[in-house]
């Protein structure tokens, strides 16, 4: 309460802006631990002007097993608690998935949740070591008709040694989301060095906040949309906010909607629906 965040200018910032990677639901993860921080967290996301929340906590094996039943029970009580405070937030359901040999069965069987009940879904890469068969494994759940939005890949360790695998598996279709906070140095010089390029590239769908508590990792995602301007204009900043995030939320199919500026000459097919998506892998046939 009495918090004072900065927001841009309403002649610039479109009334709806989605936040599609928060760890707000209290107790299930390493995100909010009580009710009074994630309530205060949600109090914090509609200063800032984020009207649309996907609640995002971690499935990740041997640390957090959650699925999608215990992560709408957690999420229909918190709605309840947001409803007793009044807060103006509307949530929405995903999870920040690591990768697990049975991924792309459980995704098909919903036992993990996609976005918003949609074809998109959160996907961590392991934060210190190269996952193997990356692009693999990217082009084998994009022919299965799932998109993968790649979790804040410029934080990663790894990527300066596989920038152009994230380069391949973005043109064939996957969808990359950077944290907000990365473009103000939040976490650090590195980061904020490679979430620059990839704007700079024109390579990035989405923002989010990746929100876990209400000082290192606050819920502020107004932040990364200016700094985003200075790369791509107002246009195209929006669209990291409002436009591509509202399509995940209604489940659009991504060949309706404007690729970043980068993929545009690349000719991606952009879903796993066209068997053409193979030639963005080398070595691989259908």
């Amino acid at each position: 309460m009495g918090l004072i965040m900065f927001r841009p200018s309403r002649s610039w910032r479109v009334a709806l802006v989605y936040d599609l990677h928060c760890h707000l639901l209290p107790g299930i993860d390493d995100g909010a631990e009580t009710d009074e921080t994630a309530l205060e967290m949600a109090r914090m996301a509609v200063a800032d002007g984020i009207t649309h929340l996907a609640c995002t906590p971690h499935i990740y094996p041997g640390l957090f097993e959650n699925d999608t039943n215990s992560i709408r029970d957690a999420l229909t009580r918190f709605r309840g608690l947001l409803e007793e405070q009044q807060i103006c937030l509307t949530l929405g359901m995903g999870a920040d998935i690591q990768v697990v040999p049975e991924l792309l069965s459980r995704l098909r069987s919903g036992t993990f949740p996609c976005l918003n009940a949609s074809r998109y879904f959160l996907f961590e890469p392991p934060h210190h070591v190269p996952l193997m068969n990356f692009v693999r494994f990217i082009a084998d759940v994009l022919s299965a008709g799932f998109v993968p939005v790649i979790t804040h890949p410029e934080r990663l360790v790894w990527l300066e040694q596989y920038y152009e695998e994230f380069l391949t598996v973005a043109r064939a279709g996957a969808w990359l989301q950077l944290t907000a906070g990365s473009l103000t140095g939040r976490f650090g010089s590195g980061p904020r060095y490679w979430a620059e390029k990839m704007l700079d590239a024109g390579v990035v769908h989405l923002l989010a906040t990746d929100a876990h508590d209400l000082h290192n990792r606050p819920p502020l995602l107004a932040e990364g949309e200016v700094a985003a301007c200075r790369f791509l204009g107002v246009e195209e900043a929006r669209r990291l906010v409002h436009e591509r995030p509202a399509a995940i939320w209604r489940n659009k199919d991504p060949d309706q909607l404007p690729l970043p500026p980068g993929l545009l000459s690349q000719g991606s097919s952009r879903t796993g629906k066209s068997r053409g998506i193979f030639r963005f892998f080398p070595g691989r046939r259908n």
